[in-house]
């Protein structure tokens, strides 16, 4: 009884971790951490379908499709303009070809995905740096 009731130790680092960073971000600092999270998914997705890891493929590539839909909602199109709508049409592509590579359990597309969103990250972190000094 009481083995059911222990989380796992990491999972309670993990939850911990997020929740102080989370709860002292900037907006900006939010979309980073998404995007920090988001390559993470990505990158264990990957990792699991070559392994052959179905359900953690499933877990990793569940969570990456939902950070690229909360990466779409948090769009401000009024705002953003032109560059919102780029981003809305990359974060819609990266979900059909994040569902299509895991269908087919095609790790090098998900990696792939991984690569461009991690050039929008690093883009996105150097902005906030830029305006943080």
């Amino acid at each position: 009884m009481y083995a059911s009731a222990v989380r796992d130790p990491g999972q309670i680092y993990q939850t911990v971790d997020l929740n102080s960073r989370v709860g002292g971000a900037s907006p900006h600092g939010l979309v980073e951490l998404l995007y920090d999270d988001l390559l993470l998914a990505l990158r264990q997705a990957a990792f699991a379908m070559e392994r052959g890891q179905h359900e953690r493929k499933s877990e990793r590539v569940t969570r990456a499709l939902s950070v690229l839909f909360a990466l779409e909602g948090g769009l401000d199109f009024a705002r953003g303009g032109e560059v919102a709508a780029s981003l809305s049409s990359l974060y819609r592509g990266a979900r059909e070809r994040v569902t299509r590579a895991s269908i087919a359990n095609d790790a090098r597309t998900v990696l792939d995905v991984a690569e461009g969103i991690g050039e929008i990250a690093s883009a996105w972190k150097q902005i906030g740096l830029a305006t943080a000094a």
